[in-house]
């Protein structure tokens, strides 16, 4: 099977097309690979296409006049991002650049359309994930407005730990890898001021921080620095309050019932 077309396939998006229509996509589509820190597109490059990611990470962000980035969104594999394209914007308004090697699948505008046409389900997803992207940007912006840079901070790294918080020994790891000035990028703050404040969170025992990794050893501790927090980082308070819980019920058996026969 064609790579490409193996990919379409697994597509959430895509999963009502059959295996026919699932062909003619691949037949008009192609695939390319980007490089970390690879440009996929401008600002003011036509809107022409939209585009699957099969492998990697792409960031999507604008730059200031002044020459200041501002994240917009992380797209992960599986995910299709330009498109905006489809309703109407001719030109891209933001960059898109791979943040490690890459791999997306280009399907034409029209090609898209044409599928939006014969199957209200994709027209159905494609807003859905639309109004998702909106959402995550709107609450960031709410938590930039009248914070401080140390809130800013606190509530980019529990909505990081909302979408890619994964569970060690130490408590929350986050499973995205980024750079001090990437997280200044996305609070609107300096790199300088990031690498302070997070020094003093580990002081505080709130978090550890390694060679571009973050691990959360205190997300209630966070949570309540901010006046409320999303229901994925709810979610992950309680289960991680529950395995607290279960841990210091084993500890407090005596060590015989503890034993697992062999």
């Amino acid at each position: 099977m064609d790579e490409k077309l193996w990919y379409l396939k697994q597509a959430n998006l895509f999963e009502q097309l059959s295996a026919e229509e699932i062909a003619r996509v691949e037949s008009r589509s192609r695939m390319q690979v980007f490089p970390r820190k690879g440009i996929v597109y401008l600002p003011n490059d036509p809107g022409q296409s939209v585009f699957l990611l099969t492998s990697g990470r792409i960031r999507l962000y604008h730059v200031t006049s002044e020459g200041k980035e501002t994240v917009l969104a992380f797209i992960e594999p599986g995910e299709i991002f330009g498109e905006l394209s489809l309703f109407g914007q001719a030109q891209r308004e933001e960059f898109a650049e791979a943040m490690e090697k890459s791999t997306i699948v280009r399907i034409p505008g029209d090609e898209m359309q044409r599928l939006m046409t014969a199957c209200p389900e994709i027209v159905l997803q494609v807003t859905r994930l639309m109004g998702l992207r909106r959402q995550r940007i709107e609450r960031r912006l709410k938590a930039l407005l009248f914070r401080s840079n140390r809130d800013r901070l606190v509530y980019l790294l529990l909505e990081l730990a909302g979408k890619y918080g994964q569970s060690c020994p130490d408590g929350i790891s986050l499973g995205i890898r980024l750079s001090h000035q990437d997280m200044a990028s996305m609070i609107g703050s300096t790199r300088e001021t990031v690498t302070v404040l997070l020094g003093e969170l580990q002081y505080a025992q709130s978090l550890i921080v390694k060679r571009r990794q973050i691990i959360l050893t205190n997300l209630e501790q966070l949570a309540n620095v901010l006046d409320e927090v999303t229901p994925e980082v709810e979610r992950l308070i309680q289960n991680s309050a529950r395995r607290t819980q279960q841990s210091m019920t084993l500890q407090q058996l005596p060590f015989a019932k503890r034993r697992i026969p062999e």
